[in-house]
C-alpha cells in the first residue's frame, strides 16, 4: 500500500495513505493510539466501514495492534518497517511510471531540480 496513491485508487487506500504518512512523519509513534474508526471517518468524511478496511491493512501488515475495547496502537518498529515497505513499493511501482513521464516530457535533472 503506497503512501502516495493515484487519484483513481480505492478510498480505503487513500485513507491508508493518510495514516501511513502520519506514521512516517512521526505524528503517530510506537505506542500511540490511532484515532478511532468513527473519529477518523468523521474527520475525513468517509464511511466508517471504509476506514475500518484501511485500518485492517495496518493490522494485517503488523504495524498496529488492536486492544479490544480500547483501540489500535502503533507497534514498536512500525515506522521503520513501513518506510522500507513504502520505499520498495515506490521504487518498483511508482518510480518507473514517473521516470517514463520524465522521459516523455524531455525533462532532465536540471529541470527537475529547478522546480524542486
Amino acid at each position: 500500500m503506497a503512501v502516495i496513491e493515484n487519484d483513481d485508487s480505492p478510498v480505503y487506500l487513500k485513507l491508508r495513505a493518510i495514516v501511513a504518512a502520519a506514521i512516517l512523519r512521526g505524528e503517530y509513534r510506537a505506542g500511540d493510539q490511532l484515532p478511532s474508526v468513527r473519529a477518523f471517518a468523521a474527520e475525513q468524511g468517509a464511511n466508517p466501514l471504509t476506514v475500518a478496511k484501511a485500518y485492517q491493512t495496518f493490522q494485517d501488515d503488523g504495524y498496529v495492534e488492536v486492544r479490544r475495547g480500547v483501540g489500535m496502537f502503533v507497534l514498536p518498529g512500525a515506522a521503520e518497517r513501513l518506510r522500507l515497505a513504502e520505499r520498495e513499493r515506490f521504487l518498483a511501482g511508482t518510480w518507473p511510471r514517473v521516470r517514463e513521464q520524465i522521459a516523455l516530457l524531455g525533462l532532465d535533472l536540471h529541470d527537475l531540480l529547478e522546480h524542486a
